[in-house]
């Protein structure tokens, strides 16, 4: 085993990104193993303003702890950065393009990381709904089917889209009860009485869009409305 190509790899650009995060990963999992650091440390009660459970979501991880998510993608991302390293970058004199072209590897490793992690992810999913007090807030984000009818208490069943055997509570609103047979999307937990908020799947679905809309106006409309405030200032001078 050539101990210099390792040293030289592990401490390269771009796998000496994968390098720095391996033993803050592994600190934080051996914290978890020890019951010294929760699970669900990056879980919120709503999605609402939680844009990194908003971001994993859409990339397909509902229903997976954050940690458990982004610790898959890790492990994928690196392991195509390092094949990328070994196969082609230390064949080249890349000394002068390493760094933008490392970024490139970056990005295209995530890229294609992110897939494989969510398939990966939902094939281990039974294990964290088999302990309920694990995965309550990293349901957010997951669609449910409605199964009973709202009781006095405003409680409806419904069970997982993904996994019908798990079943559980939606707190309805005056003027807004699920319906039975409708498709919901998880939004908010409230932990005092274990129940989640949910809304129609179309609305959920048309709220994500009207955001992505909005963002990219604010986008495109930014550089405009600075020209115009460049324009109005030299005018004033």
């Amino acid at each position: 085993m050539d101990i210099e190509l390792i040293r030289d790899t592990a401490f390269g650009f771009p796998v000496i990104f994968f390098t720095i995060l391996l033993p803050v990963i592994g600190l934080y999992w051996l914290l978890v193993a020890l019951r010294l650091v929760p699970l669900q440390v990056f879980e919120h009660d709503s999605l609402r303003d939680d844009h990194l459970a908003s971001t994993m979501v859409s990339l397909g991880f509902a229903g997976i702890p954050v940690t458990v998510a982004l610790s898959v993608l890790w492990l994928y991302a690196g392991l195509i950065t390092l094949a990328a390293d070994l196969l082609v970058l230390r064949w080249f004199d890349l000394a002068l393009v390493i760094i933008p072209l490392g970024m490139v590897i970056l990005w295209g490793a995530f890229a294609l990381a992110s897939p494989l992690a969510a398939r990966t992810c939902r094939a281990l999913a039974k294990k964290w709904r088999d302990h309920p007090a694990l995965c309550q807030r990293c349901l957010l984000g997951e669609r449910v089917q409605v199964v009973g009818y709202a009781d006095d208490s405003g409680c409806c069943r419904a069970v997982l889209c993904s996994d019908g055997t798990r079943e559980i509570c939606l707190k309805g609103k005056p003027g807004a009860m699920p319906q039975g047979g409708e498709t919901r999307v998880l939004v908010k937990y409230l932990a005092e009485e274990d129940r989640f908020r949910s809304v129609a799947e179309k609305d959920f679905l048309d709220a994500r869009a009207r955001l992505v809309h909005l963002k990219l106006i604010e986008r495109h409309e930014r550089p405009h409305y600075d020209e115009e405030g460049d324009n109005a200032h030299s005018h004033s001078h």
